[in-house]
């Protein structure tokens, strides 16, 4: 683990990147189910699990259609729970990772103050992949409950259900997605189905921070690199988050995908793909050559568009929490540096660390005078024996040594 200069400053950005994502979840819910409905409806039609007249035209035919048929504007909301704890711990993990390694990096330059391109691409995937590790079985548990409805109209579950038209729409609890998922995909390690896609998707908080930190660069002056302003900050934020998105798009879809379908009969449970290519981008190859090029950008407006809102506030709200947790950290410091008992507690720690300090020094420095004076009673007996030449010295220091 880092040492507690580095993990405190990180501790901060990763709960306010927390909060500030759990802000963005919350106002931009409705939007990511719609898109995720929109990047698998495809494959469920194909696989026959939906029919075709269940499909959406659009984002806002989406909208329309699931308003009228699953309840009203609860339906927008299915899943949320589940989503809000996963998003958090995703970036409080990303945000936690991603300061320490970058930190631990501008360490070790000397006149720069910040990273190569590659370094920051690297240190947004390495902290990427970290947080998806811990993240993924939930992240498989959201997108199947944000698509239950399509998949299922008929069933009835006694906790949570949407009536409208007759019709009952399936939305299973938490529990319920997390056995069904290891029923379909052979076992505990279903639940990371996706994971590859999701070590690749690391390229888009990479390209995001890294486009953020160059435009800063070159749009926003020296001195005012570390408080830009609220409305830079959302800027910076969204575009970058607008070009990451559509770059990583592809592998978005093939991971949709994955995560909302079982193995097919005759498939071996868990592969990606339904064990036809078990890697994401055979998956990404697979779409493009059976449904064409368009069916891996199906959805991308609405993506875009809560990428650039959903990002944005995320990284506003998160520089004023920041800010906020550094102010109530300096407060409660001074408010306990007033108080006697912390005054002394902390001179005594303090007291105690000098000891420690002088105790090692005088341990290095006693060990040290030692072995000067054992050198000196290797030369001189060197000397006393005759052996009066340095070569002769330094055979006999050996010798001695040996001994």
């Amino acid at each position: 683990m880092p040492s507690t200069p580095t993990l405190l400053p990180a501790l901060g950005h990763a709960a306010s990147g927390a909060t500030g994502t759990v802000l963005s979840t919350l106002a931009t819910y409705p939007l990511d189910l719609v898109n995720t409905r929109l990047k698998v409806q495809r494959q469920l039609r194909l696989d026959g699990s939906i029919q075709p007249g269940d499909t959406y035209t659009g984002i806002c035919d989406a909208f329309r259609s699931i308003y009228a048929k699953e309840g009203g504007l609860s339906a927008f909301f299915a899943g949320l729970g589940a989503d809000v704890g996963k998003s958090a711990a995703d970036s409080f993990l990303f945000f936690l990772f991603y300061t320490w390694f970058r930190a631990r990096r501008l360490a070790t330059h000397k006149n720069v103050p910040y990273l190569r391109a590659a370094e920051e691409l690297a240190v947004g995937a390495a902290a990427g992949a970290c947080a998806k590790l811990f993240t993924t079985p939930v992240s498989n548990v959201v997108t199947r409950r944000q698509t239950a409805s399509l998949l299922d109209n008929n069933t009835t579950h006694t906790d949570s259900t949407t009536k409208a038209e007759g019709k009952t729409a399936r939305i299973p609890t938490f529990s319920e997605t997390i056995s069904d998922l290891r029923r379909e995909r052979g076992g505990v390690l279903g639940l990371w189905a996706g994971y590859s896609a999701s070590l690749v998707l690391t390229l888009n908080p990479s390209i995001t921070f890294f486009l953020q930190q160059a435009l800063k660069r070159v749009l926003v002056p020296r001195e005012g690199w570390d408080e830009p302003g609220a409305g830079t900050t959302f800027f910076l934020a969204a575009v970058s988050k607008v070009v990451a998105t559509a770059a990583t798009y592809p592998f978005q879809i093939a991971k949709a995908r994955v995560q909302v379908s079982a193995a097919g009969p005759g498939e071996k449970k868990g592969e990606e793909g339904g064990g036809k290519g078990n890697n994401i981008f055979a998956t990404v190859l697979r779409i493009a050559r059976a449904e064409g090029g368009r069916a891996l950008y199906d959805g991308i407006g609405g993506e875009l568009l809560k990428g650039f809102f959903s990002h944005g506030t995320t990284m506003l709200s998160k520089d004023v929490i920041h800010r906020l947790i550094v102010q109530l950290y300096f407060a409660i410091l001074a408010v306990l540096r007033r108080n006697p008992q912390f005054r002394a507690r902390l001179s005594e720690k303090m007291k105690k660390v000098r000891d420690e300090a002088r105790e090692r020094y005088l341990r290095a420095s006693s060990s040290g005078a030692n072995e000067v004076r054992r050198g000196a009673r290797y030369v001189r007996s060197a000397v006393d024996s005759g052996q009066n030449t340095p070569a002769n010295w330094l055979s006999a220091i050996q010798k001695k040594v040996g001994s």
